[in-house]
């Protein structure tokens, strides 16, 4: 209990997960809006068949506002928009992420609330996830807050003075409001983790209620809704396979329902890796990409610390030589020769 309560407040839980959802949520909603660009106002502006009165009326029942709904006016629309393209790309960098997490979940929440029902569900777990990333650490790896903290850190071990005590009350306020960030941030994530077993483990329940399900006939009638064929021809080669569509609709359901159960196993890396197939496969012969990526990033909250580290040093390794290319070059043999004995010697002052 005591190594429990120890790790709960001196580390981070998987502080490299938590910039993996920030990028992915920050960048799969950032693609959304640019994608929906030309098609903003019939969805969320004053064109929408969903008037602003009637979202107003609907936020009043389900208590989720949206700053949309203020004014009817097309240039107050035009600035939202704006500002939630620009508040996507800042959180998807990490750039002031404490403040800007906040105003990323308040476009979220302000979008999906100002037309509710002209999205999929991939908004309902995007809103969730900005809603919980406000209270993680999710800048203290791969973002500009993380790079200027290095920064900061070298500059002011470079001036201080060698022999020079910091201040006592100072040390002691860095370290409670780190270990307060600690705390909040570790709590976040159990929660995230919660929420995404809640996902898989209702999805699958509900699954093995329904009679379709049962017989292995329900991804016969998914495969055969007109509003969900992006390419007719791939569903009707997919539907003549009856026996690989009843194995997949059983093992989805199974997957789903076993997912909260083998998260302490090495089982989980199997699902996670079945999973993944299953959500770009969704994303493909459904045409849900938005809620297959939303899934997918969620899912890469379960992958171990040890990756993620391997993935940066490798990312450092390939940015030093791509920065060490260029240098050797300059350096070589041919570019010496043609260098002015005065500008030669002026470079090198020992010669």
């Amino acid at each position: 209990m005591d190594a429990f309560c120890a790790r709960l407040v001196e580390q981070a839980v998987s502080p490299h997960a938590a910039a993996v959802l920030r990028i992915g949520y920050g960048l799969l909603y950032l693609v959304f809006l640019l994608r929906e660009l030309p098609h903003r106002n019939e969805i969320w502006g004053p064109g929408s068949p969903w008037t602003p009165a009637l979202a107003t009326q609907l936020s009043e029942q389900t208590g989720w506002l949206s700053i949309l709904t203020l004014s009817d006016g097309r240039a107050y629309f035009e600035s939202c928009y704006a500002l939630a393209l620009l508040a996507s790309a800042l959180f998807t960098l990490g750039w002031r992420t404490r403040a800007v997490s906040v105003l990323f979940a308040v476009v979220v929440i302000s979008f999906h609330g100002r037309a509710i029902f002209m999205t999929d569900g991939a908004d309902n777990l995007i809103r969730l996830m900005a809603i919980y990333l406000c209270f993680t650490a999710c800048g203290r790896c791969w973002s500009l807050d993380a790079r200027r903290t290095r920064l900061r850190a070298s500059r002011y071990e470079a001036a201080r003075l060698p022999g020079r005590p910091e201040g006592h009350l100072w040390r002691h306020l860095v370290s409670a409001r780190r270990q307060l960030s600690t705390v909040v941030h570790n709590c976040a994530m159990f929660v995230i983790v919660a929420q995404i077993c809640i996902v898989y483990g209702a999805a699958g329940l509900y699954k093995i209620q329904g009679s379709s399900w049962q017989d292995g006939t329900a991804l016969h009638y998914v495969l055969n809704l007109s509003p969900f064929q992006p390419w007719p021809a791939l569903s009707q080669l997919m539907d003549s396979q009856p026996m690989m569509l009843a194995i997949a609709s059983y093992l989805s359901a199974l997957l789903q329902v076993a997912f909260p159960f083998v998260l302490f196993s090495r089982i989980k890396y199997i699902v996670l890796t079945m999973l993944l197939g299953m959500h770009l496969g969704i994303a493909i012969l459904l045409g849900l990409p938005l809620f297959s990526g939303a899934m997918i990033v969620a899912d890469a909250m379960f992958i171990p610390r040890r990756f993620y580290r391997y993935l940066g040093q490798a990312w450092r390794r390939a940015f030093r030589r791509t920065v060490s290319a260029p240098v050797a070059e300059a350096s070589s043999p041919a570019e010496a020769a043609v260098v002015p004995p005065r500008a030669r010697s002026a470079v090198d002052p020992g010669r």
